[in-house]
C-alpha cells in the first residue's frame, strides 16, 4: 500500500521529533526529573508536578497533582514538558503548545511572571520548606508568653473580618505590655503574623518550632505566641 508524500512526510519528522526528544535526555532534562512544585509567591496556592522522561509529542510526559487546577488555573490544561534551548522549562498542552515558561533565576529555582496573575515560582520540594500557615490554621486561642514560659495574655484570632484584617480579641487580665499596644485587629503577612494596633503599631511574629511564633526582631526579653 502507497503512503501519500505528505503522510510520509508527517511520519519521518514525528519519528524524528520523538527521536530528538528521546536523545535530549541530557543534565539539563535529567536533573528536572522527579516531583517538584509550582507555587504562587506567597505560596498559599501550590501545585506538585513530576516530571517524567516518557518521550510524547516532541515533549516528555509529566504527572500532576489533583489540586493544581484548582489552586492554580494556568495548569489546567498543562499536559507535557521539555526543556528549552536557553535551559527553560516549558510547560505544553497535549497539542505541544507552549502554556508556562519558568526561567532559571538561581540553582534550582526557577520563575515566571504572567499578566494580571503575579510571579510564580518552580522548585524542588525540599528546597521550598514547609507551606506558609494561613489565616484558616491561626484561628482560635493563644497566649503571650514572655521570658521563660510566662504567661502575661491570652488573646483570640478571630474569623471576622475588619476591613482586609480579622478582628483580634484580648481577654482580661493582660499584662500592661500588651494592654499599652492595644491589639485589635490581625492578619498573615508572607507568612508572618501581625498583630495590629488602631494607632498604626505592629507586632510582627515569626514561626518558631512545634507551632510557636516569636516575635521579630528578637530582643533580651522575647515574646512568644503559643496555643494554650
Amino acid at each position: 500500500m502507497r503512503i501519500p508524500l505528505i503522510a510520509l512526510a508527517s511520519l519521518l519528522l514525528l519519528c524524528e521529533s520523538d527521536g530528538q526528544v528521546r536523545g535530549q535526555t541530557s543534565d539539563a532534562v535529567n536533573a528536572m526529573l522527579g516531583t517538584w512544585e509550582i507555587s504562587n509567591a506567597d505560596r498559599d496556592r501550590t501545585c506538585s508536578v513530576t516530571f517524567k522522561a516518557d518521550a510524547a509529542g516532541g515533549a516528555f510526559k509529566l504527572e500532576l497533582d489533583k489540586t493544581c487546577a484548582t489552586n492554580l488555573p494556568m495548569m489546567k490544561d498543562v499536559a507535557l514538558w521539555k526543556v528549552g534551548s536557553d535551559d527553560s522549562v516549558q510547560l505544553l498542552d497535549a497539542k505541544g503548545r507552549t502554556l508556562v515558561e519558568f526561567t532559571e533565576v538561581e540553582n534550582g529555582m526557577y520563575n515566571t511572571e504572567r499578566p494580571n496573575e503575579g510571579v510564580f515560582f518552580l522548585q524542588t520540594p525540599g528546597s521550598a520548606g514547609p507551606p506558609e500557615r494561613t489565616a484558616d490554621q491561626m484561628i482560635g486561642d493563644w497566649n503571650i508568653v514572655r521570658g521563660t514560659n510566662k504567661s502575661i495574655c491570652g488573646l483570640t484570632l478571630s474569623n471576622t473580618p475588619a476591613n482586609l484584617d480579622y478582628v483580634l480579641i484580648v481577654k482580661p487580665g493582660c499584662d500592661a505590655l500588651v494592654t499599652r499596644f492595644g491589639p485589635t485587629t490581625w492578619q498573615m503577612d508572607h507568612g508572618e503574623l501581625l498583630l495590629k494596633s488602631p494607632r498604626g503599631l505592629n507586632w510582627r511574629f515569626e514561626e518558631e518550632d512545634d507551632n510557636k511564633w516569636q516575635r521579630v526582631p528578637e530582643s533580651p526579653d522575647p515574646l512568644m505566641l503559643v496555643r494554650p
